[in-house]
C-alpha cells in the first residue's frame, strides 16, 4: 500500500543530544515519515548536505559544540540547504530566543517538554507549505526554461528569415553575398566600441547591439526590386540609371515595412532594418539620399551601417572597377570624417582598421588573393 511506501514519505532529521529526545521523537514520527537522527550540530549538518533529501529539520538549540543557532544559519547559508524547513525543539522559552530562532530563518518554535499532537500538527502543516514551495519553484523553473526555448525559437525564426531574405538578395547579384557577411561584422564591431561613448552609451546597449548585428544583412535588400539591366550592368551606370538604384533605399524600407504590417506588431530588429535599409545611403552634410537627411537626423544604425558600407565598396572588386587597397579605402573615409560620414564613428573605424581588414580577410570574395593585396596582406 502507498502508506506503507518509505520511499514516498517526507524524511525529517532530528537533531538533539538527548539520546531519550531522540528515541521519543523517531517513535513519534516512524508511522508518517521517514526518520534520521544526530546528536549533534555538527552530524546533523553532515547528515543535511549529504545526497539523500531532507524535508524537515527538528532542531535542538542548546547542544554541546556548535549551537541550533548556528546550525539554522549555516543551513541557511547554503544553497543545497536553505529550503529546508527548521523547527526549533528547546527549553528556552524567552522572547528574543524565539525570535532570534524566526530570524535565523526557522519556520517555528516548539518549547520542551513537547506535546506530541501539537509538534505533529506543525511537522504536518510545514510539511505541506514545503510541498507547496517545491511546486512553485519547479513550475517557476520550467516557466522559465519554456520562456527561454520560446525565445530562442523566436530568435532562430528571426535568423531564418534574414537568411532567406539575403539569400534572395544574393540570388540576384552574387557579388554582394560577402559585402553582406562582411558589413555585418564592421557594424558589430563599431557598436561594441562605441557603446560606452558618451554620444552613443544611451543607444548601444547589449541587446540594440545585438539587433543591430541581426538586422545588418538586410541594409541591401531593396535590391531585389531593381530591374536586372541596371543591377547587373557590365560598368557604369549612367545618371538616369542611378536614379533608378538610388530606389532600393525606399524599396528595402517598404518591403520590411509590409512584413511587418502583416505581423501586426513592432518588431525592434525590423525596425533597425528599416532604418539601415531607407538611411544608409544618407551622408552627415545632406548630400546623400534619399531624403538629404543631416547630422543627428540620420539615425544611428544607419550612420553605422554608412561607414561600415563605404569602406567595404572600396576595397571590393566589381564588374566596373578594381578594388581599392585598404590604406587609399581608409584614408577616404579619414577625408569623409565630418562630411560624408559621423565624426565620432570614422574615430572608431580608424582605431579598429585592423579588425575590418581581418573582418575582410575572413569573408573574402572568390579572388581571395587580390583581395589579400588590397588589404595590404
Amino acid at each position: 500500500m502507498v502508506a506503507n511506501d518509505v520511499t514516498k514519505r517526507p524524511t525529517i532529521l532530528v537533531v538533539d543530544d538527548g539520546p531519550d529526545n531522540r528515541m521519543l521523537l523517531s517513535e513519534l514520527l516512524k508511522p508518517l515519515y521517514n526518520v534520521l537522527t544526530a546528536s549533534d550540530g555538527e552530524e546533523g549538518l553532515r547528515i543535511a548536505l549529504a545526497p539523500e533529501k531532507i524535508d524537515l529539520i527538528l532542531l535542538d538549540v542548546v547542544m554541546p559544540g556548535i549551537s541550533g543557532f548556528e546550525v539554522c544559519r549555516q543551513l541557511k547559508s547554503r544553497l543545497e540547504t536553505r529550503a529546508i524547513p527548521v523547527i526549533f525543539l528547546t527549553t528556552l522559552n524567552a522572547t528574543e530566543d524565539e525570535t532570534r530562532g524566526l530570524v535565523l530563518g526557522a519556520v517555528d518554535y516548539v518549547t520542551k517538554p513537547i506535546n506530541p499532537p501539537v509538534l505533529m500538527a506543525r511537522v504536518a502543516t510545514h510539511l505541506r507549505l514545503k510541498a507547496v514551495s517545491d511546486f512553485l519553484r519547479d513550475k517557476n523553473e520550467y516557466l522559465e526554461q519554456e520562456v527561454a526555448r520560446r525565445t530562442h525559437e523566436v530568435m532562430v525564426v528571426q535568423e531564418v528569415t534574414i537568411l532567406a531574405l539575403t539569400s534572395l538578395a544574393e540570388a540576384r547579384d552574387n557579388e554582394t553575398g560577402n559585402h553582406i557577411r562582411r558589413t555585418q561584422h564592421y557594424v558589430k564591431v563599431l557598436a561594441d566600441h562605441l557603446k560606452d561613448h558618451p554620444r552613443f552609451a544611451g543607444e548601444l546597449d547589449e541587446e540594440k547591439r545585438r539587433l543591430l548585428y541581426q538586422s545588418a544583412p538586410l541594409h541591401d535588400i531593396g535590391k531585389v526590386g531593381i530591374p536586372d539591366s541596371i543591377l547587373l550592368k557590365q560598368g557604369r551606370l549612367t545618371p538616369e540609371e542611378f536614379e533608378v538604384m538610388k530606389t532600393h533605399t525606399t524599396i528595402g524600407r517598404d518591403a520590411i515595412q509590409n512584413a511587418e504590417d502583416h505581423l501586426g506588431i513592432n518588431v525592434p530588429f525590423l525596425r533597425l532594418a528599416k532604418e539601415m535599409a531607407y538611411c544608409h545611403q544618407e551622408r552627415w552634410n545632406g548630400t546623400g539620399y534619399p531624403e538629404g537627411r543631416a547630422g543627428e537626423d540620420i539615425p544611428l544604425s544607419a550612420r553605422l551601417m554608412a561607414v561600415a558600407d563605404v569602406y567595404d565598396a572600396l576595397i571590393s572588386r566589381r564588374v566596373y572597377k578594381k578594388g581599392m587597397p585598404h590604406e587609399q579605402a581608409m584614408q577616404l573615409i579619414k577625408n569623409g570624417r565630418g562630411i560624408d560620414f559621423d565624426p565620432d564613428i570614422v574615430d572608431a573605424f580608424l582605431v579598429l582598421q585592423g579588425e575590418f581588414q581581418a573582418i575582410a580577410r575572413r569573408f573574402a570574395d572568390a579572388d581571395v588573393h587580390a583581395q589579400d593585396e588590397r588589404l595590404g596582406v
